[in-house]
């Protein structure tokens, strides 16, 4: 299932960048002369195909996580428990001035939560079963004011116009410095030879990880955000309880797919170069970070 998702994620790109390349006159970012590159077109080439992805991705978003997750919707609340989540999220995302959400629970013995949608009144909010099981009441409510913080401050979406903009920039270099070696090393006079493809393959793997960390920057600022929507939509003891809990339970690997752990509540990477790329930011010091703007 993740594979065709992949595949389809991409041909839709590959078919939205083509027909928008097309309207916009723009097939080839080589100037006419077959040597210079035509920079203005080159831009746009870019920017099409490094915003196509993101876009897509973003608006597929809710359907892959309902899906990867195996995420049950509380569509008709079956239990008291489910009542119970249902009508916290809809209270919380009312004080936050988001319409109604998609509450489900996905199946995993691992505490965790995650939101995601591209559109803030009709967003899914999901948590473990795990969590469920062993947290308090007003953990759980916290955590739930957590991701609710996410959808209304519109996480998702600049999340995704900021990989967007970083991905059409690392396109866009990786081109240029393709094009140079080419030039300069491999002596390509016309056109483009192999050491164009090879260089720009390469460099863009460079770029883009480094990259990345403008990414994750953003990513750790906007979990401080959403802790504190969670501390005010809910309350500060249950969300300072809620990442005490996580932080005993840290241990235990994270179950959330790549696509989805920058929305979820924690993040398991340790190291201090991979500090740089944490979507989250350590749990000690959002708890420190809590207490003292308590």
């Amino acid at each position: 299932m993740r594979i065709l998702l992949f595949l389809a994620t991409n041909l839709a790109v590959l078919v939205v960048a083509s027909i928008s390349l097309s309207l916009l006159g723009f097939n080839s970012y080589m100037a006419a002369n077959g040597v210079d590159l035509n920079l203005s077109a080159l831009l746009v080439f870019c920017a099409v195909f490094g915003m196509a992805g993101s876009l897509i991705s973003l608006l597929l978003s809710k359907w892959m996580a309902k899906r990867s997750m195996r995420v049950q919707l509380i569509e008709t609340p079956s239990n008291k428990q489910e009542q119970w989540l249902y009508d916290t999220v809809g209270r919380i995302a009312m004080d936050a001035g988001i319409g109604m959400l998609e509450v489900g629970i996905f199946l995993s013995q691992q505490s965790n939560a995650f939101a995601t949608g591209w559109n803030k009144n009709k967003a899914l909010v999901a948590v473990s079963s795990g969590m469920l099981e062993r947290f308090k009441a007003d953990e759980i409510e916290a955590v739930m004011a957590h991701e609710v913080g996410h959808v209304a401050n519109g996480d998702m979406i600049t999340l995704t116009l900021i990989q967007g903009v970083v991905n059409t920039f690392v396109m866009f270099f990786a081109r240029i410095i393709g094009h140079t070696i080419d030039r300069v090393v491999f002596k390509t006079e016309r056109g483009h030879g192999i050491g164009f493809y090879v260089v720009t393959f390469v460099t863009e793997i460079i770029l883009g990880i480094l990259a990345s960390i403008i990414v994750m920057w953003f990513s750790r600022w906007r979990e401080f955000r959403a802790d504190e929507a969670g501390a005010s939509l809910a309350s500060r003891p249950g969300m300072i309880g809620a990442l005490q809990r996580l932080q005993a339970e840290q241990q235990m690997p994270s179950e959330l797919p790549d696509s989805m752990a920058a929305f979820g509540i924690k993040g398991n990477m340790k190291s201090k170069f991979g500090d740089l790329f944490r979507s989250h930011p350590p749990l000690e010091v959002r708890i420190q970070a809590l207490q003292q703007n308590g």
